[in-house]
């Protein structure tokens, strides 16, 4: 669309997770150097989080394409699993066949697999992306997975991938097994306003042909300001700039442009809320549904009764109490689930709109500006009844038939005086009949 007229090789700000544009920020550079410290090591879990857009994908990207021939990689990437789905999905990606095995047979054919592959020397990474959407029950199942190990080291290593509530997950009483596995942990934290300078020209020089363009320090100070820091969000600001920069001939992009780029893609929706990098919500609910809660508490009171404790009344109260937590918890999770599920609906939609957005408005400020109509002259007056047409332009209408205007004048014989109508009475000599109607 504006490569050409800008000298750019390809679009530098698109939402795809491409290597080649990671700015090697701080927190990138530490973030990449803690996942090829946990791998080399072949320490427990790896654990790395970070806000929405913040460049988690790209990171891991980055990650898996500096791995050599020895490791053997599978990654889940749709975590809305149960736990035997969640083995399946990742004995699929490796390669493995679990249809109509039942749960046993699918471990002895995954173990037996991280066996061979530590007797050929590969190493076998299990990575899991938006792992915040893991329930507790697949949780667990991970950390059971983990224990698939020999006398000197893990048969099977595992990173984590997720936002920042999937910390808050592991802090939850019932992981505290998972949680003592870890043994690396980082999360990306947002740009400031001078990485966010740099990282949008680093993109433009990467992308650039010839001398690279660049954004001033006003313009990234306000992109900067918008987006919060999170890489996403920059490239949602920057590419519209270019897009709007292209639609209206501007070779340079200044202040003006973007608070009218900013201005446009807020009254859109296409940047949606501000966001908050340190959200810490879970969006799966960790607990049963509130029925399975309340009838567990039922039970347990009803237990507690008919066995005559001498605190049963106490301790059903407590369990009642517990229930009715743990329902309240359950249905706000429930809500923040369904309102993570429109987020995530809204990113994929982001691009597409954006896409849109930005080809109307070039196509609006590309259209000509057409002419303004010619002042109307005042027709001239034309005398009534015509002129009689002579000889030679009756000659001219039988060759220019548009250029003969025929007459309707009537040929009428001259009105006689009073001696010619004296004359012709006494002869008897009859006069026309127009000539009295006259």
């Amino acid at each position: 669309m504006y490569e050409r007229f800008y000298r750019l090789r390809e679009r530098p700000f698109a939402l795809t997770p491409d290597p080649d544009y990671l700015y090697p920020s701080r927190v990138h550079k530490e973030a990449l150097s803690y996942l090829r410290y946990g791998i080399e090591s072949h320490a427990g879990f790896v654990v790395i989080t970070g806000a929405i857009g913040s460049g988690k994908t790209t990171l891991l990207q980055t990650m898996l394409r500096g791995l050599d021939g020895q490791t053997t990689v599978a990654r889940v990437m749709n975590t809305l699993l149960d736990p035997r789905e969640l083995l399946e999905a990742a004995m699929i990606d490796l390669g493995l066949d679990p249809e109509g095995k039942s749960k046993p047979a699918l471990l002895k054919t995954f173990g037996e697999f991280l066996v061979n592959e530590r007797a050929c020397g590969r190493l076998v990474l299990l990575v899991i992306d938006e792992a915040q959407n893991l329930s507790l029950p697949a949780l667990e199942e991970i950390r059971m997975l983990s224990n698939l190990e020999t006398e000197k080291s893990k048969l099977l290593q595992i990173i984590l991938i997720g936002q920042p509530d999937l910390r808050d997950k592991l802090d939850r009483p019932e992981l505290e097994q998972l949680r003592q596995r870890i043994t690396v942990s980082y999360h990306l934290e947002a740009l400031d306003s001078d990485e966010t300078n740099r990282y949008v020209n680093h993109r433009l020089a990467r992308a650039s042909i010839g001398a690279p363009l660049e954004f001033p320090r006003d313009v990234t100070d306000r992109i900067h300001k918008r987006s919060g820091g999170v890489p996403r969000l920059i490239n949602v600001i920057a590419d519209a700039a270019l897009v709007y920069g292209y639609g209206e001939d501007r070779s340079a992009i200044d202040t003006t442009l973007i608070i009218e780029v900013i201005a446009d893609l807020d009254a859109t929706g296409v940047l949606g809320p501000r966001s908050n990098a340190n959200r810490h919500d879970s969006v799966v609910p960790a607990e049963p549904a509130p029925a399975a809660m309340a009838s567990i508490a039922a039970m347990a009171a009803t237990t507690a009764h008919a066995n005559g404790n001498a605190d049963g009344p106490a301790a059903a109260a407590r369990t009642a109490e517990d229930a009715r937590r743990a329902q309240e918890l359950a249905e706000r999770e429930q809500q923040l689930r369904l309102r993570e599920q429109e987020i995530a609906s809204r990113e994929r939609e982001l691009a597409e709109q954006r896409r849109v957005l930005a080809e109307q408005y070039r196509l609006l400020k590309a259209r000509p500006r057409e002419a303004a109509p010619a002042a109307s002259t005042p027709r001239a007056a034309t005398a009534w009844p015509p002129a009689p047409v002579s000889a030679a332009g009756a000659a001219g209408a039988k060759t220019n038939p548009r250029a003969y205007a025929p007459s309707f004048a009537i040929d009428q014989p001259k009105r006689g005086g009073l001696w010619r109508r004296v004359r012709n009475t006494v002869l008897g000599t009859p006069e026309p009949v127009f000539e009295d109607t006259l």
